[in-house]
């Protein structure tokens, strides 16, 4: 007969007891506290929404044909992120790892036409802050990073540099907080193994990280400053004003469009590509968050269908008050899943 797993409520106990019995309601309701925890997990190992809907499905479909085998010697919460880590696992074996375009080649000239054929394989994507939760902090005493600011992009892009497994540790260890010993069962390791890891990525992920997080920049820059930032950049957008869009940007400011590997780097090729680009066309900004940082749903006015559609969302990494990053990622029908519509209406346009 299986133990009762370490930490459960009676009510989680009812539900473990009937989800064993065969009940999908039960099961459902026992795994849903974690759900936006695992999710975000796949998130951090996959750098791509798809693909973390894909493990999380692959996990929990795991996990309920596992159930009966469940012996109780760990947490549930435990449990599910061993399964929830090895899908992921298998999944990276099958894939290419997803980046960003700086990792894929040097800033395009702007007064060279660029080829837009050129397309990363497999792209980063945003993440919706809704996905991540109000959670701010650490997830537990032994974590060493904050779950919104292991979401920021540079921390993703950073992640997706290090081999599946060395990845895992850091995510299990310092992200989420398991203990070594955790660390090493789920993945079928030893717990000297897991430290002597984690010591090499922590100094590899440190070498790639910006010296200051998103979140820790969002503090320091405070509520009203965060507004003004905001207000400005969608006005500066709205009314095609590219010397209000260049004075946001710092003068080493980096311009991407994933998933194209297009990429410009610094006010002088970030103004040739605007006035050659995106400016020519005519905009409306929702402002959003994604990835724990400031993003805007972008839309782009359609003379055919007489409104704005869905373009992309563009998030910032910024410096201070300055914008270090415009990251915008070319995906229209990832607009939606940030709670914004998949259109505006004509209206008056900014400019």
């Amino acid at each position: 007969m299986s133990a009762t797993p370490t930490g459960t409520t009676a009510h989680q106990r009812a539900l473990l007891d009937a989800a064993r019995g065969g009940d999908e309601g039960a099961y459902e309701r026992l795994v849903e506290p974690y759900r936006r925890e695992l999710h975000a997990h796949c998130y951090r190992m996959l750098g791509s929404v798809h693909d973390a809907e894909d493990a999380l499905q692959e996990a929990l479909l795991r996990a309920w044909r596992g159930l009966p085998g469940f012996e109780g010697r760990s947490s549930l919460r435990t449990w599910l992120h061993r399964i929830t880590t090895n899908a992921c696992l298998a999944l990276i074996e099958r894939r290419s790892r997803r980046a960003l375009p700086a990792d894929h080649g040097p800033r395009n000239d702007p007064h060279v036409e660029a080829d837009w054929s050129v397309v990363e394989a497999l792209s980063m994507e945003p993440y919706p802050d809704e996905a991540i939760g109000l959670e701010t902090g650490l997830a537990a005493p032994d974590a060493r990073y904050e779950r919104r600011e292991s979401v920021e992009l540079a921390f993703v892009a950073a992640f997706q540099h290090l081999p599946a497994t060395q990845r895992a540790v850091l995510i299990l260890r310092d992200v989420l907080g398991f203990s070594a010993k955790e660390v090493a069962s789920s993945l079928g390791t030893s717990v000297p193994s897991v430290n002597s890891a984690l010591q090499r990525v922590r100094r590899s992920v440190e070498d790639r990280l910006p010296a200051r997080s998103q979140q820790a920049n969002l503090r320091v820059l405070g509520d009203a400053r965060l507004q003004a930032l905001v207000d400005a950049y969608v006005e500066a957008w709205e009314r095609g004003d590219a010397a209000a869009i260049l004075a946001m940007l710092a003068e080493d400011a980096t311009f991407s469009m994933p998933p194209h590997a297009v990429w410009y780097r610094g006010h002088d090729d970030i103004a040739a590509f605007l006035a050659t680009g995106p400016l020519r066309q005519r905009w409306r900004l929702l402002p959003t968050r994604a990835n724990g940082q400031v993003a805007f749903g972008c839309y782009m006015w359609d003379a055919e269908a007489a409104r704005y559609l869905a373009h992309s969302i563009d998030v910032l990494t910024l410096r201070g008050d300055t914008v270090e990053e415009l990251t915008a990622f070319l995906l229209a029908d990832a607009v939606p899943g940030f709670g914004l519509p998949d259109h505006l209406p004509a209206g008056e346009p900014g400019r």
